[in-house]
């Protein structure tokens, strides 16, 4: 004869609780709780990762700014260039540089002040003024360009970049630009 259970006996708390149909709904109510939960946490914590990671792709850069060049009246009896220094800031993505870059101050063929890039648009490497033989003369590749930046020779494919100026209350003010290298058509890239 099998053995049976006296039926009133505790029966396994196991499947006890899985049998009793009040508990299943209070259990999976407080799963989905838990899970709801988890979730709303991670999203939150997500949230502050993925901002850092697309900041610099969203962040805007630098707009243009103008710099000092210098008092135009010190550039009134210009006869050659004169190189100056100006002092940009630039912005990219967390970064921000203050750095110096050269140009020169030039009057154009209308005696005209004109500011040039000191870039050469060969390569990039800074172009000097040499007194001597009066004309810039790229140290890199010997471009050659006249007192007003046009080209005389060498493998740069134009003449320097003539950078925007403007004067206001008495001071020469330039907005310095970044322009692509190697090409005939002036381009400005940054």
């Amino acid at each position: 004869m099998p053995h049976t259970l006296p039926s009133d006996e505790p029966q396994n708390s196991v499947t006890h609780a899985t049998q009793d149909p009040s508990r299943a709904p209070r259990r999976s109510f407080l799963g989905g709780l838990l899970a709801a939960g988890a979730a709303g946490v991670g999203a939150l914590m997500i949230v502050p990762v993925v901002r850092f990671v697309l900041h610099p792709v969203l962040a805007k850069t630098t707009e243009k700014s103008w710099s000092d060049v210098g008092k135009v009246d010190e550039f009134h009896t210009l006869t050659a260039p004169v190189q100056k220094l100006i002092q940009i800031e630039q912005l990219d993505g967390w970064r921000r540089t203050v750095s110096q870059k050269p140009v020169y101050v030039v009057k154009d063929s209308a005696g005209q002040l004109a500011v040039l890039s000191a870039v050469c648009t060969h390569l990039g490497c800074t172009v000097p003024w040499i007194e001597k033989q009066n004309r810039f003369i790229c140290p890199c590749h010997q471009a050659i360009f006249d007192p007003a930046g046009r080209l005389i020779g060498g493998p740069a494919p134009r003449s320097m970049d003539v950078l925007p100026m403007k004067v206001e209350q008495g001071v020469v003010k330039v907005q310095y630009q970044f322009f692509r290298q190697l090409t005939a058509k002036k381009e400005v890239i940054a």
